[in-house]
């Protein structure tokens, strides 16, 4: 088993014999014989216990026992409580989810404070296994079908080539006791019926099924390597780095849900969003879909991606200076007698006579309009801005130079408004100015 151990180390590139590295250590079998195995194996090891005090007198036997068992093999160990009950009303997450964030949050922590190079978790085949069919009957992708992988950033599981009665075998082999977790043994969650009653009967129907199992999710994980080249390869031929995609270009791939999936579930878009935009993408143009960090829109010919920003606002300026607009802009409002016109998208320059104080910046209305200068009629900017082919988002984004009549003399960054033009009669000029930090 030592030398199983050993080859499946090596042959993911887990541990490095120089480093230190944390055992996660709840006292149970998988955690005790990871230790013992990775201090045979002559890895240098510190193991920490985490007491979340939901099981009363039986998380302070677990306490009291991972302290024997590392006084008497002289391994260090770092202990912790937490009030994890609190801590899960507070965040308004499940138990077993608060458990799991105040855990690796520690082990990170402790990894940075003692110079550890990871956390070794005690998952093995089998648990392995429960992850894949959990995600299974959820319905995931393929990444979801790979069960667990043998290191994720910090995070490192050497006995994922074991199962668990090889684990039991074992400790029994070297007449090493343990403690048992009560609450793993009531089928009350999907992960202990999966484990209690599922997996058990998939071994009597097919004697086998739990190694076969895993021999899938190790075929898929291969698959996946191939999977996420490709994958990667499309994003970048689709440039999704500019939040942008076309939709023919969309529709001419293999599988554009598979595409639309990748590129959109690390934004927080969920399967059932991605599938309602692949049905719109033709004929529903304006159409919006939000996740809790990104909007996504149909625009047209392209869908377009961006973060969810903080409501626009309106400033006052009652005279000329320099004006904080919000964290990364910033307006210079001057004026000079230097009539020199600008052609920068970012400056306006106007006859500082023909504008009344104060001015207003503040978002576009409906119902808006101006005289786009050089032009004698009215436009409205809503229609403006289709002209110069500004999508919803961006629209959405506009701001306005009002002056005290409440006219628009600028629409930030295009045009500004014809009645308010620099002639030969004009004598001093308003500039306006913005620049991001």
């Amino acid at each position: 088993m030592l030398r199983r151990v050993q080859q499946f180390i090596e042959k993911n590139c887990l541990l490095d014999s120089r480093k230190l590295y944390l055992v996660g250590l709840s006292g149970g079998a998988d955690s005790v014989a990871l230790m013992l195995i990775l201090r045979d194996l002559g890895y240098n090891i510190e193991a920490a216990h985490c007491n979340f005090k939901l099981r009363g007198n039986e998380s302070d036997r677990d306490e009291s026992f991972v302290r024997e068992l590392c006084k008497k093999h002289n391994i260090p160990l770092h202990v912790i409580h937490f009030d994890t009950k609190e801590y899960a009303e507070l965040h308004k997450v499940s138990i077993e989810m608060a458990a799991r964030d105040l855990r690796y949050g520690y082990f990170r922590q402790l990894c940075n404070d003692i110079g550890a190079e990871g956390i070794c978790i005690a998952h093995h085949r089998d648990d392995a296994v429960e992850t894949l069919l959990m995600n299974l009957l959820r319905g995931a992708g393929i990444h979801g079908l790979t069960g667990i992988r043998p290191k994720n950033d910090y995070v490192i599981r050497p006995l994922l080539c074991l199962s668990r009665n090889e684990i039991i075998e074992y400790l029994d082999s070297i007449d090493q006791n343990y403690v048992t977790d009560s609450s793993n043994l009531v089928d009350d969650v999907l992960r202990n019926k999966i484990r209690l009653r599922v997996l058990p009967l998939l071994e009597e129907i097919a004697p086998g099924a739990t190694a076969n199992i895993d021999r899938t999710a190790n075929y898929l994980r291969e698959a996946e390597k191939i999977y996420d080249k490709e994958i990667s390869c499309e994003k970048k031929a689709q440039n999704t780095d500019t939040g942008e995609v076309l939709i023919a270009n969309l529709l001419k791939l293999p599988s554009p849900s598979v595409f639309l999936h990748e590129w959109l579930s690390p934004l927080g878009f969920n399967s059932t969003q991605t599938e309602q935009i692949l049905c719109a993408v033709n004929g529903e143009s304006g159409r919006e879909f939000t996740s809790f960090t990104h909007t996504l829109v149909i625009d047209r010919t392209k869908l377009i991606v961006e973060p969810i920003s903080k409501p626009m606002k309106s400033i006052k300026i009652p005279e000329t200076g320099i004006y904080r607009y919000d964290e990364t802009t910033t307006y210079i409002i001057e004026i000079t007698e230097d009539l020199c016109i600008s052609k920068s998208a970012d400056i306006a320059t106007v006859d500082a006579d023909k504008v009344k104080f104060p001015l207003t910046i503040r978002p576009t209305e409906n119902g808006d309009w101006f005289i786009p200068f050089g032009m004698t009629g009215r436009k409205l900017v809503s229609d403006y801005l289709t002209d110069i082919k500004y999508s919803i988002l961006q629209k959405r984004r506009q701001l306005v130079l009002v002056d005290a009549s409440g006219s628009i003399v600028w629409v930030v960054g295009c045009r500004t408004d014809n009645r308010f033009k620099v002639s030969a009669e004009t004598t001093k000029m308003l500039r306006i100015s913005y620049k991001l930090d």
